[in-house]
């Protein structure tokens, strides 16, 4: 995995504007994933950015890249807390959430849709896929919107063009570390 794969798949992220992006990466080795995880973590850790796998096979990952107080932030909020709690978390400190959500991902359960409140979505659009079992939404783009049609537009717009800019800002050359917006 290359840094342009956190570049094209986490921009927003990068750019500060999104709390979190999921994305599956494959890897010739479990070796080889900790030692790659390691080397980015270097450059993200000390700029407010951690990437963690979330969900890991013999050749392939599902990666979490993430900013720790955006998401501290989110999951403290009063809806987010309520979704949380309705799904069985043990309160809304980060650490044990994650904890939570790598053990229901890896389980084989069914799929925990409480996790768009890691990737920073709307906790009324996250109850509303929830409820709705992901149909009957008003809009459909980076999430299935259920409640602020207008703002998840505007919102799916910037997330879009700065991940165009990353992209064009990345193929001329300049590196991981020149992307990362410090929050």
């Amino acid at each position: 995995m290359s840094p342009e794969v956190v570049v094209r798949h986490g921009a927003p992220t990068l750019a500060g504007l999104k709390t979190g992006n999921l994305f599956p990466c494959t890897f010739p080795g479990r070796a080889e994933l900790t030692a790659q995880l390691r080397r980015l973590n270097r450059i993200l850790t000390p700029r407010g950015l951690r990437l963690l796998p979330l969900r890991s096979g013999e050749s392939d990952a599902l990666l979490y890249l993430f900013r720790p107080a955006l998401l501290a932030r989110d999951l403290a909020e009063p809806e987010a807390r309520r979704l949380l709690r309705q799904a069985g978390y043990p309160g809304c400190r980060p650490a044990l959430c994650l904890r939570e959500l790598n053990r229901r991902l890896t389980s084989g359960a069914d799929f925990p849709h409480e996790i768009g409140l890691f990737l920073g979505y709307p906790p009324e659009d996250v109850q509303g896929f929830i409820q709705h079992r992901g149909r009957a939404c008003k809009l459909s783009g980076c999430w299935k919107v259920y409640g602020d049609e207008q703002a998840a537009r505007q919102c799916f717009a910037v997330y879009r063009g700065c991940t165009e800019s990353y992209c064009r800002r990345w193929a001329r050359g300049e590196g991981l570390e020149g992307l990362v917006v410090e929050c």
